[in-house]
């Protein structure tokens, strides 16, 4: 009888064994997760990140349409816009795919949020919409060699842990902060004391902000309270009530065609409406649309175009797989995480298939974290979050159905959990607490994890090299942070050249 009662106990001991090739394949079982956890997790993150679909193609005609023409009346814009919503969603599709089948992680992926508006309002101008997309793809193929000889991952091992913890930390801070923007609950008062304040004049006065509120109030109690499918049930409640408010009240877009503020009390994004034909082919018209002839500009306008794009492009993707393996305890103590090496050449491949289809820069989306939260820990997941994508691209209407003051409820819920990570950093000695701080402090006020990175990476070098600490720093991060003083200094350096 004792016996078998040990028998049993190891059997219960017994880690789980994968239950068919596609779990030994994604390792599902071995990351303690499951079939359905990561299905939920990668409808969460497809739900988070769907409004990419509507917003990149918006931002890349902000100053000039896609096709060339200005916005304003001209010829082609409703088509421009159509044919730029269709291929990101295809390339977000197949680059989600692409990477997690590779590196098997639940990191999804997009036109890269900050590298579409240095596109639509800092590069095009200065040359065509073809010739940026041209530089996009030179843009991934230096990351790709940069990734592909390991120069890459030795400048990720250099950075001290610290920063990498602060990187994850303040991209908590971020996400949530752009939950917060799209929601409506933070404006700006256009002024500069205070720059921003709560909703309008002070309160909360609209429907959709009150509803992001509802949302997130709902979604964190589900989530606190350990519900499976918490922050999806979180999405479809307020995406569901969404829909029965705006077919009660007719409450409208909150901008007008000319994109100026027309109505403040109506939805920001996306009217969360049923509309009558959910179906639509999609136009790929702008896949291939890249000239390589910089004829009309000079060689050095190019390069410091292609840098500047490279330093965003590098260290936006570098901080943000950083932080998204932490949170889903996949990365090590160093912060290593699996199949590193192949994750940051496919990144790189992301930049030369945005640039390719005329869509930006693909790029790993913070708002992966949401899947996480909701249990994705392989590439099982970015499989599902692909497909969806796939699919928006016939379904771009319904896309457009969830509001982003109810996804901005889930990035809150999403940053919070990720600013938990601080408690692993000793914040005692001040060498770490001045770069951590201005890590995590300048990504959200500057709106740009590259940003925050870059004046982490150089205040940790200064600090630790005029307090005695200099025999510390590893040789690649002086470079590095060296390269973040040119990147930071880029407007002044294009004037000296002449750029």
């Amino acid at each position: 009888m004792a016996e078998a009662r040990q028998q049993t106990s190891q059997q219960i001991a017994e880690p789980k064994q994968p239950s068919g090739g596609i779990d030994r394949f994604f390792r599902i079982t071995e990351r303690g997760s499951t079939f359905g956890a990561e299905i939920r997790g990668g409808l969460v993150t497809f739900v988070t990140m769907a409004y990419i679909v509507i917003l990149n193609p918006i931002i890349l005609s902000g100053s000039q349409d896609v096709l060339g023409n200005y916005i304003d009346g001209s010829p082609g814009g409703e088509q421009a816009f159509a044919q730029a919503s269709a291929v990101t969603a295809l390339t977000a599709g197949l680059m989600t795919i692409l990477f997690g089948v590779v590196s098997r992680l639940p990191f999804g992926f997009a036109a890269g949020l900050g590298i579409n508006a240095f596109l639509a309002f800092s590069v095009v101008g200065q040359v065509t919409w073809p010739e940026a997309m041209a530089i996009v793809v030179i843009n991934g193929v230096l990351i790709v060699l940069l990734a592909a000889t390991g120069l890459r991952r030795m400048i990720f091992d250099a950075v001290p842990v610290e920063l990498k913890l602060a990187i994850t930390v303040g991209i908590g801070l971020f996400i949530a902060f752009i939950g917060f923007v799209n929601s409506g609950f933070v404006t700006s008062t256009g002024s500069n004391s205070p720059p921003v304040g709560l909703g309008i004049g002070g309160s909360v006065v609209t429907i959709p902000t009150l509803l992001f509120v509802v949302t997130l109030i709902v979604t964190g109690v589900l989530v606190a309270a350990k519900v499976k499918g918490g922050l999806l049930i979180g999405l479809i409640s307020g995406t569901v009530i969404a829909v029965i408010v705006e077919a009660i009240a007719h409450l409208g877009p909150r901008a007008g065609a000319d994109g100026e503020i027309a109505n403040p009390g109506g939805w920001g994004l996306t009217v969360p409406e049923l509309g009558s034909a959910p179906f639509s082919l999609p136009d790929l018209g702008l896949v291939g649309a890249v000239s390589f002839d910089f004829g009309r500009v000079g060689a050095v306008t190019v390069v410091m175009l292609v840098f500047t794009l490279l330093f965003t492009n590098f260290f936006d993707a570098m901080g943000t797989m950083t932080g998204l393996s932490r949170e889903a305890g996949l990365a090590d103590e160093k912060g290593n995480f699996p199949n590193i090496k192949s994750a940051l050449v496919v990144e790189g491949v992301g930049a030369i298939a945005g640039g390719l289809t005329s869509s930006s820069s693909n790029t790993v989306f913070i708002e992966s974290g949401a899947g996480i939260g909701e249990g994705a820990r392989t590439g099982f997941a970015n499989v599902v979050t692909g497909l969806m994508f796939l699919l928006a691209m016939f379904f771009t209407p319904l896309t457009g159905i969830v509001p982003t003051e109810v996804a901005a409820a889930a990035l809150v819920i999403v940053g919070a959990l990720m600013m938990a990570q601080i408690k692993n950093i000793d914040l005692s000695d001040f060498r770490v607490l001045l770069p951590v701080f201005l890590t995590v402090a300048v990504m959200p006020m500057t709106y740009s994890i590259a940003n925050g990175i870059g004046a982490g990476f150089v205040a940790w070098v200064l600090v630790h090299a005029f307090s005695g600490r200099a025999r510390s720093i590893h040789w690649l991060l002086w470079v590095v942070a060296a390269g973040f003083v040119v990147f930071f200094a880029r407007g002044p350096i294009e004037a000296l050249l002449g750029a």
